[in-house]
């Protein structure tokens, strides 16, 4: 098994606006519609919800280098300059939280914790292309020893599966696990919980998605015949989450799926005209901000609008998905590995 490459770009209208990160960064610059009172209180109200960790502080500088970031030539001394360079961002779907709403849709407490979708999203310099990587669940890593927010720190861990790392340490040591075997710095960390993940697709009426075979999975409570689909937020993140109705029932069949449904979500946000309507507007910033955690460099909405504005210049044709490349685990065939060297070559290319 190897990485693939899903661009899936034929038919797509030329010029729309997508990408993984400005979705939160436009919708919240957006506000300014509301009028300014309202506004004013949308503003606090939004920048309240996002949820952060401090995880520069927590890994210090044992840690891969910085990639070079650069100021806009064009901007003008009146504005800001927005940066140009490289960035990677660590992003996981989450059931971290624990409450009714995450309970109703299968996720677990915050002791149970587990990242259930890892993906590296890799901005170029310039920033008008990116590479979002998945990794699996399932890979073997050594997960290295991480600080504990107690004190302390966790042992180091051989054979362990990917998603582990969250589950011990949260998001630094999942943080310090990607960038462990990657030797990627993550600039920064974006979690999504299960409930936010179904709100923002309600919120955007919607998503639709072709499904090349029946799916009838039991444990994630999804049954959808092959075709065009419409889904809701919680058929959307059942398709997120489905394994066994699909492929051999493995996590890589699930990654598929969930590459196909962020490429469908993108083009349902950039296909909405969320400006003309504050309502909806407010609805979808409502839900991308009560679901989100972010490292402390994205925790207000002042900067996720910068980091939206640096990303103006991303189309959707320049967005590229693809897997890690990996292989059977020669101890478990149920887990896998990263295969060599088509794995580090990928990971050097996003340095």
């Amino acid at each position: 098994m190897t990485g693939h490459d899903e661009n899936g770009d034929a038919g797509r209208p030329r010029g729309r606006r997508s990408g993984v990160l400005k979705i939160a960064g436009l919708t919240m610059a957006g506000l300014l519609v509301l009028g300014a009172g309202a506004a004013g209180w949308a503003y606090w109200h939004l920048d309240n919800n996002i949820k952060s960790v401090d995880i520069n502080n927590a890994l210090g500088d044992d840690r891969p280098a910085k990639g070079v970031t650069t100021p806009s030539a064009s901007a003008s001394a009146a504005v800001s300059p927005l940066p140009t360079g490289s960035l990677n961002i660590l992003v996981l779907g989450s059931d971290s939280r624990s409450g009714k709403e995450n309970k109703a849709l299968g996720g677990g407490s915050s002791s149970g914790a587990r990242s259930d979708t890892a993906m590296v999203v890799h901005i170029d310099a310039g920033r008008t292309g990116a590479t979002v990587v998945s990794i699996p669940r399932d890979t073997l890593v050594t997960r290295p020893s991480c600080p504990l927010e107690s004190g302390g720190s966790t042992a180091v861990a051989y054979n362990a599966m990917f998603n582990s790392a969250y589950s011990v340490g949260g998001a630094v040591c999942a943080v310090k696990t990607a960038e462990s075997i990657t030797n990627v710095r993550m600039d920064h960390y974006i979690e999504i919980d299960f409930s936010g993940f179904a709100k923002l697709v309600n919120a955007l009426g919607g998503v639709t998605v072709t499904i090349d075979e029946d799916i009838d999975d039991n444990d994630s409570h999804l049954h959808l015949k092959a075709g065009t689909r419409t889904l809701d937020g919680k058929q959307a993140l059942a398709l997120a989450r489905t394994r066994h109705g699909i492929g051999d029932g493995s996590d890589l069949g699930r990654i598929g799926l969930q590459q196909k449904l962020v490429k469908a979500l993108l083009e349902r946000i950039s296909s909405t005209n969320l400006f003309t309507d504050p309502a909806k507007l407010y609805t979808v910033a409502e839900a991308v901000t009560s679901s989100l955690t972010t490292d402390t460099g994205l925790d207000s909405l002042s900067e996720l609008v910068d980091l939206g504005r640096s990303l103006e210049g991303l189309s959707a044709q320049s967005v590229k998905t693809v897997m890690m490349p990996v292989l059977p685990a020669p101890s478990d065939h149920n887990r896998v590995v990263a295969k060599e060297p088509a794995a580090s070559e990928l990971w050097e290319s996003l340095r």
